[in-house]
């Protein structure tokens, strides 16, 4: 984790995003305990309300779990939830777009298919 303090996203907001991105990548696996607000505090001298601010941005989106006396847990799904947020958020933010901008170029469904291919193609042969 690491974060920018002269960013104008909130601190929280950056604690949130960084423990989802370690469930999303499976740093933290489902059921895995993550640091206690108290060690991430610590470690990154951060205020230990803002850290459990962010956390429980997660707890609330059902990511995360919190047990009593023991800590606070990924939890099971997780993975699966945040896949499907950053898949609607990719169609909201990239798909629409290029439709959008498709149109105005006067391409077609069967153009743009075409592109995407290419662009899978180009990709494998760089690999």
């Amino acid at each position: 984790m690491q974060f920018d303090f002269n960013s104008p996203e909130p601190i929280f907001i950056q604690v949130a995003t960084q423990l989802e991105d370690a469930i999303f990548t499976g740093a933290f696996q489902e059921g895995a305990q993550v640091p206690s607000t108290t060690e991430i505090s610590k470690q990154f001298k951060i205020n230990p309300a803002t850290v459990l601010k962010g956390m429980n941005m997660l707890v609330n989106n059902n990511l995360l779990e919190k047990r009593r006396g023991r800590g606070t847990f990924v939890k099971q799904g997780a993975q699966e939830i945040i896949i499907k947020q950053r898949q609607e958020h990719f169609y909201n933010d990239y798909i629409l777009n290029l439709i959008n901008e498709s149109k105005k170029l006067h391409l077609s469904e069967d153009d743009i298919l075409t592109l995407v291919k290419r662009g899978y193609d180009n990709e494998q042969d760089r690999s």
